[in-house]
């Protein structure tokens, strides 16, 4: 049996990994965000595209992170790989989404580098995540409902 210990030194690596990463991208700089959010500026040139790079990077490790369970017996840090169960796309899902998308494109901060963000401008960016926070506290007292629907909607059919 593994150490939880091992579990959360490696979270706590990779977490300090992702940091360093988000702000050698600038994305935590929210008007990096805003000027590749802003499509609208291309035929003036002001669109930033360089962000897509990032997100291929990002979209490059987990493809393969996602598929060392095929190749691992067991993770190197947890007791068991995590699988994916829910993986339909639905009304809640594309809600979440698009709340998502609307709160980045409107504050240009996303909850990773936001809280990355707390230490290094804390005043701007504290609003914004004590809002997510609260947010993530509501959100995890709605599921129930929500999965209490699906349920009896797939019971249902």
């Amino acid at each position: 049996m593994r150490s939880p210990l091992i579990g959360i030194v490696a979270a706590a690596v990779a977490g300090i990994i992702f940091g360093i990463g988000l702000a050698v991208a600038r994305m935590t700089d929210p008007q990096k965000i805003k000027d590749f959010l802003d499509i609208a500026a291309i035929p003036q040139g002001g669109w930033d595209p360089s962000l897509i790079f990032v997100m291929a990077g990002a979209a490059f490790v987990a493809f393969f992170g996602l598929r060392l369970d095929r190749v691992l017996r067991r993770p190197l840090a947890a007791q068991v790989f995590v699988s994916a169960e829910g993986s339909e796309i639905d009304r809640p899902l594309l809600a979440g989404a698009a709340l998502f998308g609307v709160g980045w494109g409107l504050s240009g901060l996303c909850p990773g580098p936001a809280i990355a963000d707390l230490g290094l401008i804390p005043s701007p960016v504290l609003p914004f995540v004590l809002a997510m926070l609260a947010g993530s506290w509501l959100a995890g007292a709605l599921p129930t409902s929500f999965a209490g629907q699906a349920a009896a909607r797939t019971a249902g059919e």
